[in-house]
């Protein structure tokens, strides 16, 4: 997919920051890739290819380089030199990583090996910077945690094909239910959550929709179906109109406040699509 017209002028704006963070391509100079939002190595993995810029393309490349150079032997992807590496980091570098085509490679083949491995007991993932036994929300799994887990796994041969995936998506169709903040980092469901975000940068309404629509246990629910519905009552015309960017992106054209969204529409008519298969 070529970058459309009208948001080319964007995207010359994000490649100008590709060195602001002290580092080439959106990371610090020790090459921390999380640090920045929404200017980060992580979050313009994600924008650029929203926007259109091909895989192939150097700074994309280059993007792809900064996440692999923090691959570690067990399949953990580190976001700094030193300090602990949570599952949160290892998720979200793997599905930005996923996105930019690099789901055979054999370094996330480990990785994802490794988010199995760590798999919380309840079916989805948490960080442990708190020990088991405080509380039945904080030992829950982060919701946050496993959509990004689940957003990586859509690009691999376990979609729709492994058990262990099915129960992760069963936590968040629970957690749609009772929308208590769960886990160490308190992901909750309130007002907030049902605004609609674009690009999808972190938990939210719109992006928990998306990828659940890739997953055949959950479509059928009714959970998930509420959840669609939610979405569909904040269309205009058809359209996804963008309700809460990020502040840093809210004036820029491809996700302006209040506006329709043509790209943010695009990736709700591949929800529509995934529901029809």
């Amino acid at each position: 997919m070529a970058v459309l017209k009208p948001y080319q002028e964007d995207l010359a704006a994000i490649l100008a920051k590709r060195r602001d963070n002290g580092g080439d391509f959106f990371a610090t100079a020790d090459g921390r890739w999380g640090v920045g939002s929404p200017f980060s190595t992580f979050d313009c993995a994600l924008i650029l290819t929203e926007l259109g810029l091909k895989k192939s393309d150097p700074v994309m490349k280059g993007i792809a380089g900064k996440l692999l150079d923090a691959w570690l032997e067990d399949g953990r992807i580190r976001p700094a030199p030193k300090g602990t590496v949570y599952p949160c980091h290892t998720a979200n570098a793997a599905r930005a990583l996923c996105r930019l085509g690099y789901a055979g490679d054999k370094r996330l083949k480990r990785t994802l090996e490794h988010l199995f491995e760590v798999q919380h007991d309840d079916g989805g993932w948490r960080c442990n910077r708190v020990k088991l036994g405080r509380s039945a929300t904080e030992d829950a799994s982060n919701p946050g945690v496993t959509l990004a887990v689940l957003d990586a796994f859509r690009f691999t041969p376990y979609l729709n094909r492994d058990k262990r995936l099915d129960e992760a998506v069963k936590t968040l169709l629970d957690h749609w239910k009772t929308r208590k903040p769960l886990g160490p980092c308190a992901f909750g469901i309130g007002s907030l959550f049902v605004q609609v975000e674009y690009p999808f940068l972190r938990y939210n309404l719109f992006y928990y929709v998306y990828v659940l629509s890739f997953f055949d246990v959950a479509k059928k629910t009714k959970p998930f179906k509420e959840a669609l519905a939610t979405l569909e009552a904040k269309l205009v015309d058809g359209q996804v109109v963008v309700e809460n960017p990020n502040r840093r992106l809210a004036k820029f054209a491809f996700c302006e406040k209040g506006q329709p969204g043509r790209l943010a529409t695009k990736r709700f008519r591949e929800i529509r699509k995934n529901m029809s298969t």
